[in-house]
């Protein structure tokens, strides 16, 4: 009997000491378990920065500009209040460009000591083309703002690889998140319009004058946006990893055909004399949409080039021996798009 009762004392004394641990444990969640710091969602690639796709120009819903001109658009930047737990204070979040361009560039490409035209590799800073308000609000109960950045691409040239490097700034009313890719947005500008980005390049051929035989290739090949309605490549087998590339720019400019736009000729030209360039064919390219038969909100959008057959000289590569090259053949660029999301540069599937 003793036993007993000794027994029934000891469970009940474990049970209210068990009660009292999960309670605690619950009210435990209930209170927060980080510091509400500011970042932003801009998560950063092996390069050090963020890739962002951009519309060259905005249109809104009636498809008119909706800035009201060509090459005017924006991008809304995520900015975010970590933690378990809302945010339940209202804030004023201030911004300003960050000074780790310059380290990012050395770290990435070398000093310019060692190498003089390394600095052609370079990051480039875009705030000349880019303006974005010196501070957000964001109320109490909200954990998202979006820090709108302005953009005027008129007169940009893609040859630099632009980045516009933004920080959140101290400031006593909240703490930046203490890790810095969290608090500094590093950010690589694309725009783009409806025949830029990165080609299948497999059926296009480089053939060498001196070896006719041997034909070389690539894998793909990227148009960059000069307008609404022209793109550049760069001759041949040369991309934005040669020092010299600003060189070798071949300019196309699409001509629509018909009203929807889906067909029409291309004129291939050149802004540089002495890379020898020379346009032997009447391009032309053609776009179809097909929907995914997997994934019924999925359309998958094609922009063929056919007809290429253009002559350029490599000078650069070897002093003294210019290099006569041919490229033919056809370049085909596909973009992936949720139908279901009605912004275009959220829909596309980069």
């Amino acid at each position: 009997m003793k036993d007993s009762i000794i027994r029934t004392i000891l469970l009940g004394g474990v049970a209210v000491v068990g009660m009292t641990f999960f309670t605690a444990c619950n009210d435990e969640w209930k209170e927060e378990q980080y510091a509400h710091y500011i970042s932003f969602k801009a998560p950063l690639n092996d390069n050090g920065v963020t890739a962002v796709y951009v519309p060259f120009t905005r249109h809104g819903d009636d498809g008119t500009p909706l800035y009201g001109a060509e090459g005017k658009s924006h991008y809304d930047l995520p900015v975010i209040v970590s933690g378990t737990t809302t945010n339940d204070k209202n804030l004023t979040v201030y911004f300003g460009p960050s000074d780790t361009l310059s380290i990012l560039n050395v770290e990435r490409f070398g000093k310019p000591e060692y190498r003089a035209d390394i600095v052609d590799l370079y990051y480039k800073d875009m705030a000349a083309y880019a303006t974005y308000p010196a501070s957000l609000d964001i109320p109490s109960g909200q954990d998202v703002a979006l820090l709108r950045i302005q953009f005027d691409f008129n007169g940009i040239d893609m040859k630099d690889k632009w980045v516009l490097p933004i920080e959140i700034l101290k400031h006593d009313g909240y703490t930046p998140h203490p890790r810095k890719n969290y608090a500094k947005a590093m950010l690589r500008v694309y725009p783009f319009n409806d025949y830029s980005g990165n080609y299948s390049a497999t059926t296009l051929t480089v053939t060498n004058a001196d070896d006719p035989d041997n034909a070389t290739g690539m894998e793909t090949a990227r148009g960059y946006v000069v307008d609404e309605n022209t793109i550049f490549f760069y001759a041949g087998t040369m991309d934005e990893t040669r020092v010299d590339r600003q060189n070798y720019k071949v300019y196309f400019h699409f001509i629509p055909e018909n009203e929807e736009k889906t067909v029409g000729r291309i004129e291939l030209y050149s802004d540089n004399p002495a890379n020898g360039f020379v346009d032997n064919g009447q391009a032309a390219y053609r776009i179809y949409e097909q929907m995914d038969e997997v994934q019924p909100w999925l359309m998958h959008r094609y922009v063929i080039i056919s007809g290429i057959n253009y002559n350029y000289t490599d000078y650069t590569s070897v002093d003294g021996y210019p290099m006569e090259y041919t490229a033919k053949g056809i370049l085909t660029l596909e973009r992936q798009l949720n139908t279901q999301i009605p912004n275009e540069d959220q829909a596309i599937q980069w």
